[in-house]
């Protein structure tokens, strides 16, 4: 396929800057209204004007695209700098805002918490929590779901990932970062981290003011933390917190306390309103669609009562059901949006440097060709054929 630069691409006419804005915040607001939309009047592949950017930002949805964008290599796309709107809310050093060495590094000292018995033992938490949760739930009685999930998540990363689970540290973190992940869970909290220009400290009752004295008393409390395990160091701990204070990269460096307050909040964000999310969603199509739960039921109830979470969670149904339903509502609809570094082809349009891409994984994984019926929960699509990652 011959090359064709981005400007032959199709998408929304150019408008004026302000018009541009809203634009942006109708995409902030409904953006899977948009995203569709788009889709429908401009094709898998799309370029859009951001309102505060003079770069040119494509949408890619495509398997061709996807596979091209996600297997590049670091020299041709940028992914640290694409990030850039997250740098108020995860801090400079969080693995997502780095490139090169430095995310080299950071991923290497990362990864090690996130293998074999570690995770064991995390799912041990989590099936603790959850039970010591369900148990004040009162048989017959309505209540929102997503609360719930999110007090789950938020205790699970609090004991898991911070080392804490009771104490007055503990509650005050468990308050405030609440707070804080309250204001970022809607479109009207999270419009300030897209226009820069609404990032400003009007005192303690504006949003940004608000936001900006809840991260530092949560910064504060990190840092104490990290301080106090410093002084009193517990080999027998196995929080990620702790496993991260003791890694040492190739120089026999450890990670500073602001790399680490950096990853624990980058850790808390990815996954708290992600994991929160996607058990609300699959538990309104489990109690939605009765034979799906009927199924699920029958194959847990055939479960030894004593299988372990790792069994549990190698159930074909069950897998089906937790794929199905992020197929259908992914915790992110786009991937991070990549930079790129020099002049490169994906999906024969060749791209500039500095020119934005979006991976759109919500577009991905509702095409028809791929997944038939995109719209319906389908569990099944997954049992019967092997979907490639």
């Amino acid at each position: 396929m011959a090359d064709i630069s981005t400007r032959s691409l199709n998408g929304p006419p150019k408008t004026p800057f302000w018009l541009r804005r809203l634009w942006g915040l109708r995409f902030i607001f409904r953006p899977l209204e948009t995203l569709e939309a788009r889709t429908q009047a401009y094709g898998d592949n799309y370029r859009v004007s951001p309102p505060d950017s003079k770069s040119a930002l494509v949408y890619f949805s495509s398997p061709e695209a996807l596979e091209a964008i996600f297997t590049a290599k670091p020299e041709q796309l940028s992914a640290g700098r694409g990030n850039s709107i997250l740098t108020a809310l995860l801090g400079e050093h969080g693995i997502v805002l780095l490139e090169g060495v430095a995310h080299q590094r950071q991923r290497q000292l990362l990864m090690p918490p996130f293998h074999g018995d570690r995770m064991r033992s995390y799912a041990q938490v989590i099936q603790e929590i959850t039970e010591q949760v369900m148990s004040q739930w009162t048989i017959g009685t309505t209540f929102s779901v997503r609360p719930v999930m999110q007090s789950i998540s938020l205790q699970v990363i609090l004991r898991a990932v911070f080392g804490l689970e009771s104490g007055q540290r503990y509650e005050q973190l468990r308050h405030l970062l609440g707070r804080m992940l309250d204001g970022f869970s809607s479109p009207a909290g999270s419009v300030f981290l897209f226009y820069r220009f609404l990032q400003q400290d009007l005192g303690a009752w504006s949003p940004w003011g608000r936001f900006l004295r809840l991260r530092q008393q949560v910064d504060e409390l990190l840092y104490a933390e990290i301080a106090d395990r410093r002084r009193q160091p517990d080999t027998n701990r196995t929080d990620i917190l702790a496993l991260l204070m003791a890694a040492r990269d190739a120089e026999g460096q450890p990670l500073s306390e602001i790399e680490l307050r950096d990853e624990l909040v980058t850790l808390l964000f990815a996954g708290h309103e992600t994991t929160a999310s996607a058990l609300a969603w699959a538990l309104y199509w489990i109690i939605h669609l009765p034979e799906v739960r009927t199924k699920l039921l029958a194959e847990v109830e055939a479960l030894d009562p004593k299988a372990d979470p790792m069994t549990i969670a190698r159930l074909p149904y069950l897998s089906a059901v937790c794929q199905e339903t992020l197929r259908l509502y992914p915790i992110a609809i786009s991937a991070f949006p990549r930079v790129v570094k020099q002049p490169m082809e994906i999906a024969g349009y060749a791209l500039e440097p500095g020119t934005v891409i979006m991976p759109s994984i919500y577009l991905a994984h509702h095409r028809a060709i791929v997944y038939p019926e995109p719209k319906k929960f389908k569990p099944e699509r997954f049992l019967e054929r092997q979907f490639s990652p």
